[in-house]
C-alpha cells in the first residue's frame, strides 16, 4: 500500500471527517457564544453593578508615553503599548467558558436523554401463546377436578 493511498484511507475514515466537523462548527458555535457574552449578558451584568464595562478593568503595569494624551482606556492603551493586567477582559472569556461548558453540557445531557428513550420505550413484548399441549393438559387437569367434585 503507497504512502498516497495510506493517508486518503486515513483523511476519509469517519472519525477524521466527524473531528474536522466537530471543529469548524464548534469554532463558529464559539463566535455565537462570545457575542452572547459580550452583547447580551456583560451589558447586563454591567448594568446591574452600576453600569461597569468589565473590558475596561485594569491595572497598568507601567506608565504611558510621556506623550501620551489618548483616553485611559483598556483598547487605548493597549494601542500605546503599555503593559496592563487585564482582569475584566479575562472575566469575560471566563464568563463565555462556563456559559459554553454549560450549554455543551446540556446538549450532552439531551443526547444522552435521546439515547436512553429507545431503550425505554421498547416496551416489554406480548407474552407467547401459550402451547397446545399445555392447555390440553389445563383441560385435563380442570375435567379430573370436575369429577372429583
Amino acid at each position: 500500500m503507497g504512502f498516497l493511498s495510506e493517508f486518503r484511507e486515513f483523511a476519509v475514515k469517519g472519525n477524521v471527517m466527524d473531528l474536522a466537523v466537530g471543529v469548524i462548527i464548534g469554532g463558529a458555535f464559539g463566535k455565537i457564544v462570545d457575542s452572547v457574552v459580550k452583547d447580551l449578558i456583560m451589558p447586563i451584568v454591567g448594568k446591574v453593578v452600576g453600569g461597569l464595562d468589565f473590558s475596561n478593568y485594569f491595572i497598568m503595569l507601567g506608565n504611558p508615553p510621556a506623550n501620551y494624551t489618548g483616553p485611559m482606556t483598556y483598547e487605548a492603551l493597549t494601542k500605546a503599548g503599555v503593559p496592563l493586567f487585564a482582569y475584566g477582559s479575562f472575566l469575560t472569556v471566563l464568563l463565555n467558558f462556563i456559559i459554553l461548558a454549560f450549554i455543551i453540557f446540556l446538549m450532552i445531557k439531551q443526547v444522552n436523554r435521546l439515547k436512553r428513550a429507545p431503550e425505554k420505550a421498547a416496551a416489554p413484548a406480548a407474552p407467547a401463546p401459550e402451547p397446545d399441549d399445555v392447555k390440553l393438559l389445563r383441560e385435563i387437569r380442570d375435567a379430573l377436578i370436575r369429577d372429583k367434585a
